[in-house]
Parts: structure tokens; sequence; C-alpha cells
């Protein structure tokens, strides 16, 4: 009697194993000693003794139901067949076989969002394998999968099956992508101590906006929600909520809208604080109170999640530095929600002798191996440190050239011997920018800027950007190697040229090019440094059609030395402790610069610059920004400062001043009165920073109220030129203002417009109340 045949979902082998398995037969003559002989009918391309092997008779020489259900299972399981029935005809076996037509081509039609060789890459039908059609139909689930990870859930599959003849097909799959599937709204269930607009800052999923297409955020993806529910589980857990537990994270499908609607719920917990901090371990030779000034947590403060993860790193790192390899360090937390504390116990412990034998990479279908492995601290034959490990998945993830990163381990060749497997998924890298709009400074402007962040997968950057503006005009190019020379030092090449006019605020215009080649390094994850060398050209122009009156004699004096060389070396020193570079809440970046010309060229000069600032949070929606900055600059050799390389004041100081609006200025009559720089200025600024209420945090506006107050001063250049004097004002002058402020977080950087009313100022000092400015955030 014939038995029904069971659909395999196992994955197809080639054909030619139809032909191996009758060579690596060992039991065919088993068959030949059953009383019952075996007929095949049907088979073409598969051997008959092939099939017969399957049989296995009982010790009598007959064969039961058992066998013959073994036999049937296991002929179905090769995926050769399309149908196998078993029949008994007299004494003999009559085992009825269609053969599975083979697969000459898989195609695809229809697909523009997805390419052929990424779909090529997730169907399990090959060509010149055997047409499963259950397998046909998983494959049309996953390319359907595959379209919905890519934002388009409205997609549809249809595989068309295509006889060639001679028991040969082609596969074409036909897909209808659909319209984009975005996300409507963002809804946040349970947050209390933080606010939408917050915690909508911190995961990358936004709702759809008018100029969602530049950046795509708003294309529902199911592993960027995973990511923004981890995303939001670490924010918290950084600001002193060890309890936090990101319940849900559901994505509600709107047919009105067709688009989704994305609730995270969260459970905050209560806010703790650090309690005791214990370090204890049995390692020899090792006193573990030794590490306890690698912790960046302490008693009392704020508990924070993420610097206990780093402290881990550390004390982990610096155990195989200090020669105890196998040495690992766990930190076990005790939450007391009673006392709002958390105790920290950190254990080092000697692990077990294991040592990682290889390093197996995949998904990297555009990244190059090298550039991943570049951010482990440990390679094959190394004694294998999870600590180090999840060092390295921080920093693959912070690379932001993977949507997913994940390094897990399984065993290897010896007991004593550990495979990570570190699997990825690409994502786009590259950016393509066009702008335009107003800058107070400027004028009207357009700008296109076009970039890759890791150009053909090396890890390297490569920028460019043309502005066109109705007072300047500039062309930027820029290219840059994370690790230049295999080391841990970024080098980077620029080239610029810039154009500016007379306008306004200026009579004069200007023209500079020139390269700056850096080299930077971080010293620890908040602290970096870098070094510069930079070379251009700078002129000083005059056009007697724009002016309105005589040159002031700094500026005739500028235009009269003609272009100059300025050959200079300089330094910065970051610190960055922001919790949102975009949109910070909390911490402090600071920025410290030095630059000494005279190293060649035509002129020489010592410039400092410092710039600090602080966020705090000061409720929900409401955060605290100060701000102080300042600088000095110096002539040296018996030079002076060329014009240009002065300091003007105006609004990116002291807000409600025009560009070049304050400062040393000549105020003799019948002249251009120009601002003609400063050798030091300061600057301070306290301001709040809040949404605006009743407006979708996804818009991205922002209202902020300021207090500046701030002063340039210290002129040093001529004061006569040609038999000729000016009066010059020169006096350290307090100016200062209130104003508020609205700031759009848009595609193109943080776009803002201020409006500001002077309280102090000069009497000769040249106001401007409404301003706007274009930058990044």
């Amino acid at each position: 009697m014939s038995k029904p045949v069971r659909r395999s979902q196992h994955r197809c082998r080639p054909l030619i194993a139809g032909a191996l398995l009758g060579a690596a037969v060992t039991l065919i003559s088993s068959a030949g000693h059953a009383n019952e002989a075996i007929d095949v009918e049907g088979n073409r391309r598969i051997d008959a003794e092939t099939v017969r092997s399957y049989f296995h008779a009982t010790p009598d020489g007959h064969y039961d139901a058992a066998a013959l259900d073994a036999a049937l299972k296991a002929l179905v399981a090769t995926n050769l067949f399309e149908k196998v029935t078993i029949d008994h005809a007299g004494e003999h076996l009559v085992v009825h076989l269609t053969e599975a037509k083979v697969i000459d081509r898989v195609a695809f039609e229809g697909n523009k969002k997805i390419k052929d060789e990424e779909l090529k890459a997730v169907v399990e039908s090959k060509p010149r394998g055997p047409l499963q059609r259950a397998l046909v139909q998983s494959d049309a689930s996953r390319i359907v999968e595959a379209y919905r990870h890519a934002g388009r859930d409205d997609v549809r599959v249809v595989p068309q099956i295509i006889d060639r003849g001679n028991d040969r097909v082609d596969l074409v799959y036909e897909v209808t992508e659909g319209a984009k599937t975005t996300i409507r709204k963002i809804n946040f269930v349970g947050n209390k101590a933080f606010s939408n607009r917050q915690l909508g800052a911190i995961i990358k999923s936004s709702a759809t906006t008018m100029l969602s297409f530049l950046t795509g955020g708003d294309v529902y993806d199911p592993d960027r929600v995973a990511a923004d529910r981890e995303q939001l589980r670490l924010y918290y857990r950084s600001k002193g909520y060890a309890d936090v537990n990101v319940t849900k994270a559901n994505a509600e499908y709107d047919p009105a809208t067709k688009g989704f609607t994305l609730t995270f719920v969260i459970d905050e917990g209560p806010l703790y604080h650090v309690g005791d901090i214990s370090l204890a371990g049995n390692v020899p030779g090792l006193d573990p109170e030794n590490m306890r000034r690698l912790l960046l947590i302490k008693t009392g403060a704020v508990f924070d999640g993420n610097a206990l993860d780093k402290s881990v790193e550390l004390v982990g790192a610096e155990l195989a530095k200090l020669g105890f390899p196998f040495a690992q360090a766990t930190a076990r937390t005790t939450n007391d929600a009673g006392a709002r504390r958390v105790d920290i116990a950190l254990t080092i412990n000697q692990g077990p002798r294991a040592y990682i034998e290889r390093v197996e990479i995949h998904g990297n279908t555009i990244t190059r191996d090298y550039v991943i492995r570049r951010e482990f601290d440990i390679a094959e034959g190394d004694a294998y440190n999870k600590s180090l490990i999840d060092r390295a998945e921080r920093r693959l993830k912070n690379l932001n050239y993977f949507k997913t990163v994940k390094i897990t381990t399984k065993p290897g060749s010896a007991s004593d011997r550990v495979v990570l497997d570190v699997e990825v998924v690409e994502q786009a890298t590259g950016e393509f920018n066009i702008s335009g709009g107003y800058s107070t400074t400027d004028g009207l402007l357009a700008e296109v800027k076009v970039g890759e962040n890791n150009f053909l997968g090396t890890g390297d950057k490569l920028k460019a950007s043309v502005t066109w503006g109705q007072y300047a005009q500039g062309v930027d190019l820029s290219a840059s190697e994370p690790y230049f020379l295999g080391t841990k030092v970024a080098a980077g090449v620029e080239l610029f040229y810039k154009i500016t006019d007379s306008s306004p605020y200026q009579s004069y215009g200007s023209d500079s090019y020139g390269a700056v080649m850096s080299l930077g390094t971080p010293i620890t994850d908040q602290l970096g440094a870098s070094w510069r060398y930079s070379i251009s050209r700078q002129n000083v122009t005059l056009d007697p059609a724009e002016l309105a009156g005589v040159p002031s004699l700094p500026i005739q004096q500028a235009a009269a030395v003609g272009p100059q060389w300025v050959s200079s070396v300089g330094d910065t020193v970051n610190y960055n402790t922001l919790d949102n570079n975009k949109l910070p809440t909390s911490g402090v970046s600071s920025q410290l610069s030095q630059d000494l010309a005279g190293l060649g060229g035509d002129v020489k000069f010592l410039r400092t610059t410092g710039d600090v600032r602080y966020y705090q949070s000061i409720n929900d929606d409401l955060v605290g920004m100060v701000r102080a900055q300042g600088g000095y600059i110096a002539p040296w050799g018996g030079q002076q400062v060329p014009l240009i390389d002065s300091f003007f004041g105006g609004p990116s100081m002291v807000r409600g001043f025009a560009p070049n609006g304050f400062g040393p200025r000549d105020l003799t009559p019948g002249s251009t009165m120009d601002n003609v720089g400063g050798s030091m200025y300061w600057a301070t600024t306290a301001e709040l920073q809040s949404a605006i209420p009743g407006v979708p945090q996804e818009y991205g506006l922002r209202a902020s109220a300021f207090v500046d107050a701030g002063s340039v001063f210290g002129y040093g250049g001529p004061t006569t030129f040609s038999g000729q004097s000016m009066q010059l004002a020169n006096a350290n002058i307090l100016r200062s203002s209130v104003g508020v402020g609205l700031t759009w977080g848009s595609p193109f950087g943080a776009l803002t417009v201020n409006y500001a009313v002077p309280v102090t100022k000069a009497a000769y000092d040249v106001v401007q109340p409404l301003s706007f400015n274009a930058g990044p955030f």
C-alpha cells in the first residue's frame, strides 16, 4: 500500500549527490539477501541501486512496516524526488518515483530597492539544485521578510516556475515592492524622568516628516526598533535607573495612514546612587585594590551603568597588560530599592585557560575584514578575554557602519580553544545633501555636500562640499584614515578655497586657499588630542566700486601688503562627556587649541582659543547650558598679526550684534569705519532649552532663552599709514544681550533663528536683533 509523501524542509543538495550516494553505499548486499525483490520505477537520473540502498531488511530478510517507513522517509529527505510511493506486487516491492526537476536559473523581476545579489543570498533554492515547491514558498517568505526589514510591508512575491523541458525549469520570483512603510507616530509610555523629546533624540527611529526622505529614519525596520529598545535601556541605566525595563516595543500598522505607530513601554524604577564598592579576587600575585584607580564610578554618585561597564573593560585590559591574560573581572550589583542605592562588588577571578583559535566574520558584504579586526585588542592565538571582546563589540557599533553587531563564541578544535563568531549587518554609510537658506553672515546661500564614511569598505572617509552664498563662496575637499599605518592614529588631509566679498558688515573682501594635514588619537573614551600642519595663501581685496568711503587704514595696509602665506602647526585637546552629541541634556564639551605660525611663510603669530560648554537637565523637558569661550593671539619676530587672523565680535559671541558688530573700530570721519579686529576676546552664555508645547517632537523644533555677554579688545595693528592716522576705539567694553531662539534639527544640521536685544554696548557698535545661523549639531 502507498504511503503519504512528506515534504522536507531541509536545504536542497546538488543533484550530483544522487550519483555519489551509489558509490558510498555499503549495505546494497543486504537487499540482495532479502526474500523480497525491489523494483524501482520512474527514476531517470538516480541509479536504482542507490534507491535500494535506503531499504534495510530485518534479520529474517523481510521488510516490515517500520523498515518501509524508514526507507520512505530517507528517500524523501534526500530532496531529490517530488513524489515517492512504495507498493507491494506479489513478492516484489515497487518503488514509484517522480524525480524533482532541476533548476537552471533563479531570477528576480520587479525588484528595485533590493538588488539581485542580496536576494540571491536570502533564498535557499539554487541553480543546478532540485526544485522543491515547499522550499520555493519558504523562499518567497524570506524575500518578504527582507523587504520588511527595508521598510516595505506592502510587498508581494509570486514565484513562477517556467518549464524548459527535459525536467529542467527556471525559477522566477515576481516582486511587487509597494510603497515604503513608514513610522507615523512614536509614543513613549511610562516615562517620567525623561521627556518624549529627550528619549526621541536617543533612538534612531523617527516619525515621518516632509524631509524624512533625506534621513531614512522614518522607515520601519524591526532590527532598528530592537536596537532602539536596547538603547533606551542603556540610556536609563546610565542615568541611575538600574531597574529599568523597556517591557515592550510595539509596532501597530494603521491601514488608514499606511504606516506604523511605534510605542515603547518603559518601567523606569527608582533612581539609584552608588553605595559600597568592594574589590576582591583570588588571582595569585594580584592585589585587587590596585584596580580601584581605574573605576569610573564613585560612592555617593548617581549610578551609571555605562561607566560601570567601561570600568570592567578597563580593569580587564589592565589585567592583560600586567601579565594576567586569563583573569576575568566581573561586576555584581545589589540593588536596595528602599535605600535607593546600588552596592557594587567587583570580583577578579582566574578564568579558564582558553585561547582564540580564529575569528570568523560574517555579513560584511562591503566592509573589509581588516577594518573589523583592527577594532579588537586581541587576535588569533591570544588568551580569551571577555572584557576585551565586549570592548571590541562596542567599538564596532560606534563605527556606524553596521545596523547590528553580535559577537559570540563557539568551541574550537580543542577544549582550550574557542572561535569568535562576528556577525554584522551592513548599513548605508554615504551621504548626499543639497541645502539652501539664509545666513546673517553669508546672506543667501546654497550648499551641496557629498560624502562616504566607509569608502570601498576601507573605513576611510571622503567628503566634498561646494558653497555658494551672497557674500561668500567656497569649495572644501577632505579625506581621512582612522588607522594610519596600522596604528590607532587618525590621519587626514583637507583642501579648501574660499572667497568673501564686501558686505554690509565689512568694506573689504578676501580670498584664501590652502591645505591642512592632521593627526589625532584618543587618549581615553572622553579625552582626545590632535595635531595639524596648515599652509594657506590669504589676501585682502578692495573693490573701489563698492566702497562707501575711504577704507580704514588697517584695511588699506592689508590690501597693500598683498597675498601672504601662512605656515603653522597646531594642536587641539578635546574633552567630551555629553550624553548625546546631537541633543545633549547633561555633560561637558570642551576644546583647547593652539596654533603657531612662522615655520616658513610670511607671518608669525601664536593663537590660543578655548571653548567649554556644560549641560544639565533641570526637569523633564528643560535643559540648562552655560558656556565660556575666549582667545588670545600675539605676534612674534617683530611682526603684526594679519588683519583677517584677528578676532571680530559678532553673534557667535554675543547675539543681538551684527557680524563684525563689536570690537576695536576705526571711527575716523569719512572712512568706512570698519571693525579692525582685536587680539583678545571672551564671551559667556547662560541658556535654557526646551521643546515647544503642542509641537510633535519628531519635528525637531526646540526653543531657547538666553543671556550673552562678552568683549573683543586689544587692537595691535597700525594706527598710521601713508602719513594718515586714524581715530581708534579700543576699550574693553562689556557687551551683553538677552533673547530667545528657535532651533530646527534639520537633516542638514541645526538651523537657528535668534532674536536678541543688546543690554550693554558701545555707542559705535552695530546691532542686529534678528540673526540666522546654519551649522552642525
